[in-house]
């Protein structure tokens, strides 16, 4: 299994800023952390804002395709389409999962689930779909 997403997030100032961690990963899956921190959350509420879920499962798509990849780091990839349908305000620390549904030559799409830990166990707060373009030629 390649290092690639661990040197991504160690190179990528905002994804390091936000904390984002790599738990687990293997061939079309990765599961990845973000801790809930107050300066991640919208004024006044808990829960941490809208656009900071969006980027988790942004870059979980991105991370889970990468595992995919023969070179990741020299195959161009890129986010051309980031669907985010949030499901309750995301008030503790987060959980991403990222399946790949389909890593073409020229296309990837994968779905990703972000969930946290509650009392009556794990919750899901948002679902997303991220397509990529590749460049494998």
């Amino acid at each position: 299994m390649t290092d690639a997403n661990e040197w991504f997030l160690t190179n990528h100032d905002h994804l390091r800023d936000l904390g984002i961690e790599l738990d687990d990963q293997e061939r079309g899956f990765v599961r990845l952390t973000l801790p809930h921190e107050e300066s991640l959350t919208n004024p006044g509420s808990e829960a941490i804002q809208g656009g900071v879920v969006s980027t988790l499962i942004d870059h979980a798509g991105g991370a889970a395709i990468r595992t995919t990849l023969e070179d990741p780091l020299e195959t161009p990839h890129a986010s051309t389409e980031l669907n985010v349908s949030y499901v309750r305000p995301a008030a503790d620390d987060l959980t991403a999962e990222a399946t790949v549904i389909r890593s073409g030559t020229t296309m990837g799409v994968v779905e990703v689930e972000v969930t946290m830990s509650t009392d009556e166990g794990e919750k899901t707060v948002a679902v997303g779909r991220v397509s990529l373009h590749l460049d494998r030629q």
